[in-house]
Formats: C-alpha cells, sequence, structure tokens
C-alpha cells in the first residue's frame, strides 16, 4: 500500500509555519499570557457597527456567502475611487499572496524581497518553486531602490515591499514610493503591501491609478480594523490582474459573517480615527517604556514599536524569553542585524502596564545570561 504521491516540489519542502502562534504557546506553557501584544493585532477591537452587523449575520449563516463579495468590493471601490473591476477580496493578505504567486511564479521564476521582510511572503514563493533573491535593509528602512535594482538583474516577475514595513515599523513617504512604480522593470510587477497604511502617517500612501499594471496593492481589515480574526483582505489592481484572482481564488473563502462585519466597519471611519488616536497613545507610552529601561523604541508607522535592545540578536532573544516567562507574549525580527529588537504591540493601558512591570525583570535575567 502507497501513501499519496508528493510532487517533487512539496516533497522537498520542510514542513514548517512562519509564526508560532500565541495559543501554540499557551498550550505548551500550560497557562495562558497576561498580555498578547505579539501578532500585531488591535486589541482595541472592531466598531461597535461591525460586531452588531457580524452578529446579526450569524443568523444567516447557514448560507454561503456571496461569492462575488458584491457589496464589499462595491464599497471599497467607492472608498478607494476605483471601478469594481479593480479589487477582489479574499482570505486576509496572506490569502491573496497566496492566490498572486499562484498566477504568476513558476518553478526557477525570480521574485525580489527584503533579507528580513514579511517570512510568510517568502514561504508562498517556496511552495510554487520560485527563487528569492533578497535584499538588505538600508538601516531599519527597506531599500525600494536596491529592490528596482535586483529585479532588474534578475528579471523578476515580483517585487515584494511593505509600506510601513513589518517587522522594523518604519515608513516610506508617498513620493518615494511613485518614484519607484515608475521605476519597476518591464514584465515586473510590484507587490505593495499596505498592511498598516490605515495607520500611518498623512503623506504615506501614494496616489495610484488602479489600472496601473506595475502595481498590486495589499489592504486588510486585520490591522486599523480590528478583524484580524475574519480574514478580511483585498487587493487593489489592474482589471486584467482581478479578472486573473478570478481564475484561481476560492469563490466561497469569504464568509457571509466576514463580509457583513467588513462592510460595517468600512462605514465606520470615525471609530478607525479613535484606532488611530488610542494607537498612537500606545506607541508613545512603549518608546516611554523602553527609554525607561535604557532601551530605545524605533520611530513606527503601526500598530507595534520595535524596541532594540541595544545589544546583538542573542540577547533579545533572552529578553522575549524572560518576558514569555513572565506571561508577556511578544515577538521580535528574525534577521541580523534587526534581531537585536523585540516588537510589541501596542495594547490597553492594562497591557502596557504589565509589560512596564515585567521589562526590567525580564532585562535583568538577560543580562544575567538568561
Amino acid at each position: 500500500m502507497t501513501g499519496p504521491r508528493y510532487t517533487p516540489l512539496v516533497a522537498s519542502l520542510p514542513a514548517t509555519v512562519p509564526f508560532v502562534g500565541p495559543e501554540t504557546q499557551e498550550r505548551v506553557r500550560g497557562r495562558s499570557f497576561a498580555a498578547r501584544l505579539g501578532a500585531n493585532e488591535s486589541v482595541f477591537g472592531p466598531s461597535p457597527k461591525a460586531i452588531e452587523a457580524m452578529a446579526k449575520a450569524a443568523a444567516d449563516v447557514w448560507m454561503y456567502g456571496d461569492p462575488e463579495n458584491h457589496d464589499l468590493r462595491a464599497a471599497l471601490a467607492a472608498h478607494h475611487g476605483a471601478g469594481v473591476e479593480n479589487i477582489v477580496v479574499g482570505e486576509g493578505i496572506d490569502g491573496l499572496l497566496g492566490y498572486l504567486i499562484r498566477m504568476l511564479v513558476g518553478p526557477g521564476d525570480a521574485v525580489v524581497t527584503s533579507d528580513g521582510a514579511y517570512p510568510t511572503f517568502n514561504f508562498h514563493v517556496a511552495g510554487y518553486g520560485g527563487t528569492l533573491h533578497k535584499v538588505p535593509y538600508n538601516g531599519d528602512h527597506e531599500d525600494p531602490t536596491a529592490l528596482i535594482s535586483r529585479a532588474a538583474e534578475t528579471g523578476a516577475k515580483l517585487i515584494y515591499l511593505a509600506n510601513p514595513d513589518n517587522p522594523m515599523g518604519s515608513w516610506h513617504g508617498a513620493e518615494t514610493i511613485a518614484r519607484m512604480i515608475d521605476a519597476v522593470p518591464d514584465g515586473a510587477l510590484l507587490v505593495l503591501d499596505e498592511a498598516y497604511i490605515d495607520l500611518a502617517p498623512d503623506g504615506t500612501a501614494p496616489v495610484v491609478d488602479p489600472a496601473d499594471p506595475r502595481v498590486v496593492r495589499m489592504r486588510t481589515f486585520s490591522k486599523g480594523y480590528g478583524m484580524a480574526g475574519a480574514r478580511v483582505g483585498y487587493a487593489i489592481g489592474a482589471a486584467s490582474l482581478i479578472t486573473a484572482f478570478n481564475k484561481i481564488r476560492n469563490h466561497f473563502g469569504m464568509c457571509r459573517i466576514s463580509q457583513a462585519g467588513a462592510l460595517a466597519a468600512l462605514a465606520d471611519q470615525p471609530y478607525l480615527e479613535t484606532v488611530r488616536s488610542a494607537v498612537a497613545t500606545a506607541r508613545a507610552e512603549l518608546d516611554r517604556i523602553a527609554r525607561a529601561n535604557g532601551l530605545s523604541g524605533l520611530p513606527s508607522a503601526t500598530n507595534f514599536v520595535t524596541i532594540d535592545c541595544g545589544s546583538e540578536g542573542g540577547f533579545a532573544r533572552k529578553v522575549l524569553a524572560a518576558l514569555i516567562e513572565h506571561d508577556i507574549f511578544v515577538r521580535m525580527p528574525f534577521v541580523a542585524p534587526h534581531d537585536r529588537c523585540i516588537r510589541v504591540s501596542c495594547g490597553r493601558p492594562e497591557d502596557l502596564a504589565r509589560l512596564e512591570a515585567a521589562l526590567p525583570g525580564a532585562l535583568a535575567t538577560a543580562r544575567a545570561g538568561g
């Protein structure tokens, strides 16, 4: 009796996940975290109007969701000044990245990203046999010039850039991104991941023609809108690219509850403004806590602050491990020199008070050797 006959590509890949979830860690530890500050979720939650809409939609969950996501796509198109033909909705940006790479990347095809940038993109590329070419950050920022140069050198099909950036929280202004789009080599597509754009300063998002074939913009309801568990992402791109998504996407991947919640959340822009304010307050408090402990918080345009621990990766990993022992869930960048940092999501005052109480002891433990 034989088992499944895997493709050579799948057989060659390791079984792994990009992130170990807090639930997994809680099961291993045998207790819950006191402060969940590692996954860049919005502890401020979704709009009450979105919660009400989702609760109402739950009564109809016996029905499949609209496979065209018609109402949500129409609302998003109006919100962005685009046509409905320029919008596709999917299971978070992660799901849309998987579809995009499936459409465009085959074994050996070149893809360019930054070394240390969002790893889920890399896992999708590996899963379809693409060849990743990485460029270093320029300090704590992704380097648009280097990304474009490497894409030209390699004949890359895709170029990935997150603006604002995860894991560093840094960002480029709209003018820089516009110049990058203008420099995209023929035959390449810029994947502009704007997951955190709703929390960024004015002047971060460039004005882009939705029909521009050189760029696809990825957005989400997971961050500013506080709906990470609903898995609602969307892409804005040329109509021909959106049509290609429709050839392969899971047309019933979006449940009715998620569609209803996202539609209500989008309509409640005043609530998004309250979240932006709460995030800004939390970023300032995280910076204060870092400085009070001899550390420094990097400038951030996201719902987290990357805190420089002032040493090398080994020390930061000890700090992270000690915080976890104090029941504070945080994460850190994977790649040097950014692994000198830990990354802490914006939280409520009570969450940050727990961090403030735990951090001195965690640093002492790390300095003593862990």
